[in-house]
């Protein structure tokens, strides 16, 4: 038996008064309010809200799941869950279906994104939020639910679904391009992620002449622990120590290595991140990269490396703990903000280079406390004012159930274009919405003029001012054509969408894909320089 320290026993025994005397401080508060309050209360609210506020000086990982939110927490774990197969938004002052899965209960009785939801058995959900109208969608696979909806021509529809169990695919698109490069794309660490990485990654090698592999994490805001070891084990020996954490415990102090023999470790492998690759995400790249086994592309990760647990408590409520902090085989850490101090661990967690350096297998550099970088940094393009203007007020979605609703059929995902007629109508839909945007110009313009008015300056500037709003206004009227070809690219995704759902919209996108076809000259060494292995050994300049 291990004993604890002297010192850590007295803490012990103090956090335990503390405690049961804070436990008997709120009992009291509780009895006070329910007794005295002039208004009736909600103990349950109450005790939530206390719950959570609690937390809140915490981690935003360590979070209370009251019984209501217990389906969310299975398709976290399993990706699976009772219900109709849609993902819903809320805009306009309603909740709408923004896309029925494919082969879901909600695709096969004909909802389109675009439906706005009025009722839901009986319950009217026009004032509901997206949350509310979720617990009311989902149930136990069989049971039946009927949804009152509104459609694009303003048509009042009435549908009874029956619900499933819905799967949300962990693979998300799969396929064996021309030049024999394999393409995998990982959208969720859930049950039997490894398992079908694996099966699809052998079955590409039996059918195919495989050049190299690429797995597509990003996005990819992780899951199971075990899935992300037993992906990295496909292409990395057995007996390899994976990740490792630490935590407040010895029960939670754990070694995680690869437990069976590898399917292939010579193939070219290429790994694609970005900001929103988390958690798994980073350990299946970070580990890759600690390995020396393939290059990472794209650009840095989010930043997690926190373990949590989920732990069952009375009343069939459970809470997720954050209960340890995961280290690669490089022995980083990879966690972005120190959460204890309310910071970032890097004094600039923007910054490439800071942060303690740490040396992978074959002794190339890298850096613990902000994510992974990636061995091959592309930079994203930012879209323009008026695109992101257009995308925030919904347009390109709006346009696109106009689009489906008036056009039957389309070309496939990899010939299909936004053609000048089809721009020009979505140039005309967006006048008709009354759009119009505030450019960063004209807000500088504007803050200028309050400044200059309060610094007595106004009345020598004005028409300055003012002719250079007269000079922007000009050439932002041509903004919708300057910018055509990201607006086209845009509506091509939502549009493809609508006809050939996730799938053909990733299809439709490969060719323009930055990182894809930086991956395809790695792999292919198209460049005839062995790119490859020359980023491997750690001569190349990133």
């Amino acid at each position: 038996m291990m004993l604890l320290p002297l010192s850590m026993m007295a803490q012990e025994k103090l956090n335990n008064f503390e405690i049961s005397k804070s436990l008997d401080i709120y009992n009291n508060v509780l009895k006070i309010l329910n007794l005295n309050y002039v208004d009736d209360i909600n103990p349950s609210e109450l005790n939530e809200a206390a719950i959570n506020a609690m937390l809140e000086s915490l981690d935003p990982y360590t979070v209370y799941i009251p019984e209501s939110e217990i389906e969310d927490v299975r398709l976290m774990t399993t990706g699976e869950y009772g219900g109709i197969g849609a993902i819903i938004s809320y805009y306009d002052n309603a909740v709408h279906i923004a896309e029925p899965y494919e082969n879901s209960p909600a695709h096969k009785s004909g909802l389109l994104p675009g439906d706005i939801l009025l009722e839901i058995n009986g319950v009217d959900v026009s004032k509901k939020n997206t949350s509310e109208v979720s617990e009311l969608l989902k149930g136990q696979p069989g049971t039946t639910v009927t949804l009152k909806i509104k459609r694009y021509d303003e048509s009042i529809a009435t549908k009874t679904l029956t619900r499933e169990n819905i799967k949300v695919d962990n693979i998300t698109y799969q396929r064996v391009f021309d030049n024999g490069i394999g393409y995998i794309a990982l959208g969720s660490f859930t049950k039997d992620a490894a398992k079908e990485v694996r099966e699809c990654f052998l079955k590409m090698k039996e059918e195919h002449d495989l050049k190299g592999i690429i797995l597509d994490l990003r996005g990819n805001g992780g899951g199971l622990l075990n899935e992300a070891i037993d992906i990295v084990n496909i292409f990395v020996p057995k007996n390899q120590l994976v990740v490792y954490t630490k935590g407040k415990t010895s029960q939670q102090n754990k070694n995680y290595f690869t437990k069976n023999e590898p399917n292939d470790t010579n193939i070219p492998l290429a790994i694609l991140v970005n900001g929103l690759s988390a958690s798994a995400s980073e350990i299946v790249a970070g580990s890759i990269q600690d390995f020396d086994r393939g290059v990472i592309i794209g650009q840095r990760t989010f930043g997690k490396g926190l373990v949590q647990n989920i732990l069952h408590m009375n009343y069939n409520t459970q809470i997720k703990v954050t209960v340890s902090k995961y280290y690669i085989p490089s022995k980083r850490c990879i966690q972005e903000i120190d959460y204890s101090k309310k910071k970032n661990t890097t004094e600039n967690g923007s910054t490439d280079t800071l942060g303690p350096q740490f040396k992978t297998a074959n002794g190339r550099i890298v850096y613990e406390g902000h994510g992974i970088q990636p061995d091959v940094k592309i930079d994203i393009d930012s879209f323009s004012t008026i695109t992101s203007n257009l995308y925030a007020k919904n347009l390109f979605f709006k346009y696109g159930n106009k689009f489906y609703n008036e056009n039957k059929s389309i070309d496939d995902p990899e010939t299909f274009t936004v053609t000048d007629n089809i721009y020009n109508d979505f140039m005309e839909f967006i006048e008709n919405q009354n759009f119009s945007f505030v450019s960063e110009s004209e807000k500088q313009i504007e803050d200028l003029r309050n400044t200059a008015e309060e610094e007595g300056y106004l009345e020598v500037i004005e028409s300055q001012l003012s002719q250079l709003e007269s000079e922007l206004k000009k050439h932002k009227d041509n903004d919708l054509i300057n910018n055509s070809e990201e607006i086209k690219e845009l509506l091509k995704y939502e549009i493809v969408g609508r006809y050939y759902h996730q799938k053909g919209r990733i299809t439709s996108t490969i060719a323009d894909d930055e990182e894809i076809q930086r991956a395809f000259e790695i792999l292919l060494d198209s460049n005839g320089k062995n790119e490859y292995e020359t980023i491997l050994k750690g001569n190349q300049n990133k």
